[in-house]
């Protein structure tokens, strides 16, 4: 390789400190996050496949609400990023407010679909097939573990508005302290009151939606305080409550560039939803593997998962203070840094695989399965981080129909139809779909590659 390719693709030593500044906190909030959530899952699956199971159905859909509220403050961090660079506070500070209205909005909705349709929702994935377990007992504890969690969506939702403005002002360490904060409350909760330590009672899955509820309202309390108090730090907040009015001009650009992502996130993670239902058809013992596998992967895959919003703060910053030029090479550095981050993640994930689903107290056949299914995870991990730094650099120019199109219509007119037919197909084992439903995403990254040569995300859309 010569010194020109080097050059292109490589970064220097500033370029890598000021990834590092947005990446690392990101990185390790999310990895001990994750790290956490795998201890939880195997502290719920200690007491029963049944109680794992039935508490990673709920996950499943709160996974929809949660990406709708992460679509919601995204397209208007979209603004936000574009007016930090540029540097126009009441720009922010509107953004702000915007966010406020829209994930408290979203809270609503999401109380009152779950309310009314929660019972209905876990049922959809209670199938006979395999070694099953009691699917009665499933759904009970289902049933109790998202009616405690229902406590949570109102500070999620508000620490979600106040934490992604921090993120986008350049402020990373805060969230990530709140978060680390929240996981250790949480992960301590759950010890407590899964098994009845010190004097508690012993309330297995309830008491691991109690913990998680009591960390989410602790996370955005440390958050919210910590903005109100650092005012000079972050000018947008003050006076962001001395009246809640968003010109209707900039509500209708967040409207038109931004409900795209919000529906994108929502259809997306409905869609897996829907995929995982799709392969729940083969019985309880597959909604365990699945769940196994996607935690214990999401431990290895938060390394180039962290990349997508150093990409959009970054890419979005630059595009707001118009540095044309400067911001091809930065999507260049931030995509091939990406993909070398995936295929570390995916080294690790290969090795792990055969290691930690013996950690779980279950069946032989559910551990054979997810070693299985984070086999191939791992080897498809570099197709997700390209497909994934593509997303984050369409979205930062403002492209939010043509991510829709490249996320959440590929998901349902391609990938969900392909798995409807292929877990049809009783001869074909769950992993071996599984691994010809993923490597559909190879399309996925031609048009991906397509999109980014051609430029159409560089427009600065806050001018």
């Amino acid at each position: 390789m010569d010194r020109a390719f080097f050059k292109k693709y490589i970064g220097d030593r500033a370029f890598y400190r000021a990834l590092g500044v947005i990446v690392i906190p990101m990185m390790l909030q999310n990895a001990l996050s994750n790290f956490v959530n795998l201890l939880d899952n195997i502290m719920v699956g200690a007491v029963g496949t049944e109680q794992m199971s039935g508490v990673s159905i709920v996950n499943q859909l709160m996974f929809v609400f949660n990406l709708c509220l992460f679509g919601g403050v995204s397209g208007a961090g979209i603004f936000t990023a574009q007016f930090y660079g540029k540097g126009d506070r009441e720009g922010v500070r509107n953004t702000f407010r915007f966010k406020v209205f829209l994930t408290l909005g979203l809270f609503a909705l999401g109380l009152g679909v779950f309310l009314t349709n929660g019972e209905r929702l876990i049922g959809l994935y209670l199938h006979e097939g395999g070694e099953t377990g009691d699917l009665l007992a499933t759904a009970g504890y289902g049933q109790k573990y998202l009616s405690m969690m229902l406590w949570g969506l109102l500070p999620f939702a508000l620490q979600q508005a106040y934490a992604s403005t921090l993120r986008e002002c350049g402020e990373t360490m805060v969230p990530m302290k709140a978060g680390i904060a929240a996981i250790l409350l949480n992960l301590a909760g759950n010890w407590v009151l899964i098994f009845g330590n010190l004097g508690a009672p012993a309330m297995g899955a309830e008491g691991a939606a109690l913990a998680t509820v009591l960390s989410r309202w602790a996370e955005f309390g440390i958050i919210c305080l910590w903005t109100h108090r650092n005012k000079k730090k972050m000018p947008f907040i003050e006076g962001a409550y001395r009246h809640m009015h968003v010109p209707g001009e900039l509500v209708g650009k967040i409207l038109r560039k931004g409900m795209p992502l919000l529906v994108n996130e929502g259809l997306w993670s409905a869609g897996n939803a829907m995929l995982t239902q799709s392969y729940s058809t083969r019985g309880l013992m597959v909604v365990a593997g699945m769940n196994i596998s996607s935690t214990i992967a999401n431990l290895f895959n938060v390394l180039w998962l962290s990349m997508g919003s150093a990409v959009a703060i970054m890419v979005g910053q630059q595009l707001g203070a118009g540095e044309t030029e400067r911001v091809k090479g930065t999507v260049r550095k931030l995509t091939a840094a990406s993909m070398a981050v995936a295929v570390l993640a995916g080294m690790l994930l290969f090795a792990a695989a055969p290691l930690f689903p013996r950690l779980y107290n279950t069946t032989g056949e559910v551990r054979a399965l997810a070693a299985d299914l984070m086999r191939v995870t791992a080897l498809c991990g570099v197709l997700y981080s390209f497909c994934h730094v593509s997303y984050f650099v369409l979205r930062s120019g403002g492209r939010t129909w043509i991510t829709f199109l490249f996320d959440s219509v590929y998901l349902w007119a391609l990938k969900i139809p392909v798995t409807h037919l292929l877990i049809a197909r009783e001869e074909l084992p769950v992993a071996v779909v599984f691994a010809l439903v993923e490597m559909i995403d190879l399309l996925k990254c031609i048009a991906g590659y397509v999109l980014l040569k051609k430029g159409v995300w560089i427009r600065n859309i806050v001018e």
